[in-house]
């Protein structure tokens, strides 16, 4: 009863060698598919199948088995689109990844899948770090258990084919008339994730923007144990605005083939979203250690296993092709032999065996892509021809922001910045006034009001050639949509062994310290969301003279290495003059130009003062605030360097370590949270380098921050930071 995989295999051989076929489920025509493709998508259909059996069979040598019985009709959407329209595939979707390689050519899907399978470090689209269904030749990102978190980047694929067409985009990837394929379950169809893709992709389609999108829904009726409640997916999306939505059969091969037909037929020549609802089966169970008997009635299970899409295709290869059903049994168990044989073989291949393997890909290809040229002295002159004013003087740290953008932008016609009320209105700070007037509609653009939609339509674009910049609004609302830094972007090297990249800057404005308009979602002090992450950049500015070079660092690297970096701008010091007395600028800069700037590499540290009685390290608002306190600690007669670190993630161990090699004593002041602060991070390396006994560190309350006057009780101030320098050198 529980040995569902050799009922389902026992089955299939012996009811196909009695030509004891299901019925037909769908009403469709037979399509006029000729013989040899009918046998191609059922070899397709069988090498899927058998894998699986082998996975589940070989419990301790192969890992991961959820597999894709029951889901084999998407070999379909395979035969229906090209291998250059870029496919984010559902974690049951080997028929079509194989179908696609059969179709590339030179490729070996058989052997591909079971190195991946067996976690081999030959698998040749994760190195054997996780068996992910995935192929750089044939566009189709790796996935890994995606629960609806890969369909914002979808989005921004499709989004990314009419900009870069509009744009002429010389970088661009992927054809102008591409569409793209994101499949998911029908239990993913209610994530909060796919319900904003859907949601972004019907919003921009509704504005008659291109949006050639199809979103297949592999709909099995079950998530793990929980039922979906029958017709729910078509109540839910047969309606909806601006999306064509098509159902189809996918235990019927015929059914299956007209639907993506349609579907692709559809969305290529009108640019528009399609729902293709495909119906399939679940067999097997969830998993491999999924025993369904435990909350399935046998039953149910039969009844499935009954309608199995194997079945259904030997009745149409018999009816349509010709072949008896000795023949199509003989294929099926010559495919098993076939599977056993390339099994074994991949088993013998070697795994990662040290973990600095396993790293090796987190990061991207550095210099994978040089840099434009900059721009000559005419253009740029043309280009702020209304700012001449203002480059004249010293500027502040949000306007130093905005010309940097200005120059990066013209430089690079590839990037692109976007966000909440970015645009006309220039961000609820200003920072990006007058860039859409610079550079138009299309580079410069708001979107809706969904975190999620803004950091996957930056996922999306990159993996077309653009360098996307897009806008958090706040730090806190980042938490909205965490993932899709951490399970999405940083993965994505790491997952396809470098084979693709995911370069974007976010710029999220962050910190507390603001007067007036603060509470925990507008002063949020947690850098921890960032700063855990592998193969992320978290960058930092303090002042108007570093935050340009910083900005042209961040989008070199996204550009040239394909890195994932996250820009943060202090709210508090955007528009700070005086740093110590009234009207003494102190806190303002002259913009340089790119041609005469000095630059400010990753990981370069800021020192100032030489003192060697203490070193005060500190970024953001706590090294405005240890300036502040700096003439009062040396009227004191404590002789100090304050060092800004710039980068906060990941730290540059080394560099922090020389700079306070000649300090007898050490102050770090952190205006995040005690607790999984950078300040921890700080206290480690010191600590290791054997500077723990003269390290002292003073940082926010674990608190949340509350509006007003009461914010600074939780916080670092320059008071509290001239008492603990005092008792440090005490």
């Amino acid at each position: 009863m529980f040995d569902r995989p050799t009922i389902i295999d026992e089955a299939f051989v012996r009811r196909v060698a009695a030509q004891d076929f299901p019925a037909q489920r769908s009403n469709s025509a037979p399509l006029s598919v000729p013989a040899h493709q009918l046998v191609d998508l059922f070899d397709s259909q069988i090498m899927s199948r058998h894998l699986d059996l082998w996975a589940r069979r070989s419990k301790g040598k192969t890992f991961y088995s959820i597999g894709s019985s029951g889901h084999e009709g998407t070999a379909a959407m395979a035969a229906a689109t090209r291998h250059t329209d870029m496919a984010f595939l559902h974690y049951r979707d080997a028929a079509f990844l194989i179908q696609r390689k059969k179709q590339f050519g030179g490729l070996t899907p058989l052997y591909d899948m079971a190195l991946s399978f067996a976690a081999a470090a030959d698998d040749p689209i994760s190195g054997g770090r996780h068996k992910v269904l995935g192929c750089a030749n044939t566009f189709v990102p790796p996935q890994t258990s995606t629960i609806a978190s890969h369909l914002p980047k979808a989005v921004g694929a499709a989004h990314s084919l009419g900009m870069a067409q509009r744009l002429k985009l010389k970088d661009a990837i992927l054809p102008h008339d591409a569409v793209i394929l994101c499949s998911f379950g029908d239990a993913s169809a209610n994530h909060s994730t796919s319900q904003g893709a859907f949601n972004s992709a019907c919003w921009a389609a509704y504005q008659h923007l291109p949006m050639p999108i199809i979103f297949l829904c592999e709909d099995n009726g079950i998530g793990i144990s929980v039922r979906t409640p029958g017709g729910w997916i078509e109540a839910n999306f047969a309606h909806r605005p601006a999306l064509h939505y098509i159902q189809c059969d996918g235990a019927d091969l015929n059914d299956a083939v007209r639907g993506c037909r349609e579907a692709v037929d559809y969305a290529r020549a009108r640019r528009k979203p399609v729902f293709l609802h495909m119906r399939t089966v679940r067999l097997m169970g969830h998993a491999g250690a999924d025993v369904e008997a435990s909350y399935s009635a046998l039953a149910n299970i039969e009844a499935a296993e009954a309608q199995d899409p194997l079945l259904h295709s030997a009745r149409i290869l018999h009816e349509q092709a010709g072949l008896s059903g000795d023949e199509i049994v003989q294929r099926y168990q010559d495919m098993r032999a076939r599977v056993d044989h390339v099994a074994q073989d991949a088993l013998a291949k070697p795994r990662i065996e040290t973990a600095t393997d396993v790293m090796a890909s987190i990061d991207p290809i550095e210099g994978f892509k040089a840099s434009p040229p900059l721009p000559d002295a005419p253009a740029r002159d043309a280009l702020f021809a209304k700012d001449q004013r203002n480059l004249a003087k010293p500027v502040t740290l949000a306007k130093s922001i905005n010309f940097a953008l200005a120059d990066l932008m013209q430089r690079y016609p590839n990037i692109a910045l976007f966000g909440e009320d970015v645009a006309r209105k220039g961000g609820v700070y200003g920072v990006t006034q007058g860039l859409q007037e610079k550079f138009g509609a299309a580079r410069v653009f708001d979107t809706l009001l969904d975190e999620q939609t803004i950091l996957g339509l930056a996922i999306g674009m990159g993996h077309n050639g653009f360098v996307p910049i897009p806008e958090i609004q706040f730090l806190a609302y980042l938490h909205n949509a965490e993932d899709q830094i951490r399970g999405e972007a940083a993965t994505l090297s790491f997952f396809s062994n470098r084979q693709y990249r995911n370069p974007m800057v976010v710029r999220i404005a962050g910190l507390p310290y603001q007067k007036g308009f603060g509470g925990h979602f507008h002063n949020d002090n947690s850098l921890a969301v960032l700063t855990d992450i592998p193969g992320i950049v978290v960058a930092c500015p303090s002042n108007a003279a570093d935050a340009p070079a910083m900005l042209r660092e961040c989008v070199r690297m996204a550009h040239e290495d394909g890195k994932v970096v996250v820009f943060v701008e202090p709210i508090a010091l955007y528009h700070t003059t005086d740093l110590v007395e009234a009207n003494d600028g102190a806190w303002t800069a002259p913009y340089t130009a790119p041609t005469e700037a000095q630059r400010i590499g990753f990981g370069e540290l800021h020192q100032h003062g030489s003192g060697s009685q203490l070193a005060i390290i500190t970024y953001g608002n706590g090294y405005f605030l240890s300036r502040q306190a700096e003439a009062e600690l040396r009227v004191a007669g404590i002789d100090l360097r304050i060092i800004d670190l710039r980068w906060l993630h990941p730290l540059n161990d080394a560099a922090i370590v020389e700079a306070i090699a000649d300090c007898r004593n050490i102050l770090i002041v952190d205006e995040s949270r005690r607790t999984g602060s950078l300040s921890e991070k700080l206290m480690t390396i010191l600590a290791e380098a054997g500077r723990g006994d003269v390290t002292h560190r003073i940082t926010a309350e674990d608190c949340f921050i509350p509006l007003g006057p009461a914010a600074e009780l939780v916080l670092p101030s320059r008071e509290s930071i001239i008492a603990a320098a005092k008792a440090a050198v005490a």
